[in-house]
C-alpha cells in the first residue's frame, strides 16, 4: 500500500461518530486519541441504550479489557444492532485466554462476525482456540507464531484480522500485509493498543476494512515514530503522540509508511 494518505483523508472526512465499550483504563486515553485522529468517539455501554446508539453509529468497537457480566451482555446487545445494520464492529479481545470467562465472552463474541479482530499474538492465538502464552493482557508470544492461527481466524469468521506488534501483521485470509511502523515506548504506556482500536474502527467506518485497517496500523505507527523523536520516556511520549496524530499530513504518512503486501 503507498497511498495511506488516501484512506486517512477519508475517515478525518467522514468524522465518524464511533461507539466504543472499552475498559475503564482506556477511556480518557481512547477518547483524546481518537478526537486527535479525527473521529468522534462515544462510550455507551448502559443496557438501556448500548444497542439502540449502535444504529447512531458508523462503527462500533468492543474491547473486553474490564469484564463483567453485565457488560457482557451489552456487549453482545451492541453487536447483534450493529450486524443488523450493517454497521461495522471491531473486536478487542483483550486477554481472552486468561480466563474461563474471557474464553467464553470471546467466543460468543467471534460468534456474532465481527468486521475487524484486533489484538496481540496471544489474543488471536487464545480467540483462535491455539495455545497461547499470554500474561493478562501481555503478549508472550511472537507475532510470526500466530501468522497461521490469524489466516485460519480470519477465514472461519469473515472478519480481517490484526495481530499487533513489533511488525503488525493484517490478514483477511488470503490476503496478507506486514506494517513495520512504530516506536519502543508505546508498549510502556497503558491504553495505547485499545486506543488503537478505537482508530481501526473510525478507518472501518470510512473505508474498506482491509485496506482501512492496514492504513490505521501504518498511521498510528508513524505518528509513534514522530513522538519518539523528541519524547524521552513514556510521559513526554503521550503528549507528543496526541500531538502527531492530530497534525501528520497526508505526505508525511506516504512517506514515512512501510507496508508490503503479499
Amino acid at each position: 500500500m503507498n497511498d495511506p494518505s488516501r484512506h486517512l483523508d477519508a475517515m478525518r472526512t467522514a468524522t465518524p461518530l464511533v461507539q466504543n465499550i472499552t475498559n475503564y483504563v482506556a477511556m480518557n486515553v481512547m477518547a483524546n486519541v481518537m478526537l486527535a485522529a479525527g473521529a468522534s468517539p462515544a462510550m455507551v455501554h448502559a443496557r438501556g441504550e448500548v444497542a439502540e446508539f449502535a444504529g447512531l453509529a458508523a462503527a462500533l468497537t468492543i474491547n473486553i479489557g474490564t469484564l463483567d457480566a453485565e457488560w457482557a451482555e451489552c456487549m453482545a446487545l451492541a453487536a447483534r444492532a450493529a450486524v443488523e445494520r450493517d454497521i461495522p464492529w471491531v473486536l478487542d479481545p483483550v486477554a481472552v485466554g486468561a480466563t474461563a470467562m474471557r474464553r467464553d465472552v470471546g467466543a460468543r463474541l467471534l460468534d456474532l462476525s465481527p468486521t475487524v479482530i484486533r489484538g496481540n499474538a496471544s489474543e488471536i492465538l487464545a480467540l483462535s482456540g491455539a495455545v497461547a502464552r499470554g500474561r493478562g493482557a501481555d503478549a508472550a508470544d511472537e507475532v510470526a507464531m500466530a501468522q497461521r492461527a490469524a489466516r485460519d481466524l480470519a477465514r472461519a469468521s469473515g472478519a480481517v484480522v490484526a495481530v499487533t506488534g513489533p511488525v503488525d501483521f493484517v490478514t483477511d485470509g488470503a490476503r496478507t500485509a506486514h506494517i513495520s511502523n512504530g516506536d519502543p515506548i508505546m508498549p510502556r504506556i497503558t491504553a495505547l493498543g485499545c486506543s488503537l482500536t478505537g482508530v481501526v474502527g473510525a478507518f472501518a467506518a470510512a473505508t474498506p476494512a482491509f485496506e482501512g485497517t492496514i492504513a490505521a496500523l501504518a498511521y498510528y505507527g508513524v505518528a509513534g515514530e514522530i513522538a519518539g523523536r523528541t519524547a524521552s520516556g513514556p510521559g513526554s511520549f503521550q503528549p507528543a503522540f496526541l500531538d502527531a496524530l492530530y497534525a501528520m499530513t497526508g505526505a508525511e504518512l506516504d512517506a514515512m509508511t512501510r507496508v508490503a503486501l503479499t
